[in-house]
């Protein structure tokens, strides 16, 4: 049987199906993924082929930079998707899978920008970028 994931927004306005495994995850701790999750952000690159998504009529997207663009649900607010449109993947929020997920988070991003409310102890790799 085909590895199948599910994920979806607070509210289930919004969801995604995910064809096959979840690639091991980061954690970005940039100022704009703090901002916007309220603490850093766990995401997954998957392959933009392996991605469904129901309920787009629920989704918006906000355009954070020049490349990039944030996915979330507007009646609820989740944060889902981070974008950067004509790229071969497409990140979405592990908080927002129904477990098991069957992968890890892999390393650190962007911990030159963390907060200092918090530290990272769990031995994962931290790139300062």
């Amino acid at each position: 049987m085909a590895e199948v994931h599910h994920a979806r927004c607070l509210c289930g306005a919004v969801a995604i199906r995910v064809d096959g495994p979840l690639p091991p995850g980061d954690a970005c701790h940039c100022s704009q993924c703090r901002r916007q999750s309220g603490h850093y952000w766990a995401s997954t690159d998957v392959p933009r082929e392996a991605v469904t998504i129901s309920g787009e009529d629920a989704l918006t997207w906000y355009q954070s930079s020049a490349k990039v663009r944030r996915g979330f649900c507007k009646t609820c607010g989740s944060f889902l998707l981070w974008d950067v449109p004509g790229r071969s993947k497409i990140a979405i929020a592990l908080g927002a899978f129904d477990g098991p997920t069957g992968t890890h988070l892999e390393k650190h991003i962007f911990v030159g920008s963390k907060g200092d409310y918090y530290t990272i102890a769990d031995g994962l790799p931290q790139n300062p970028e």
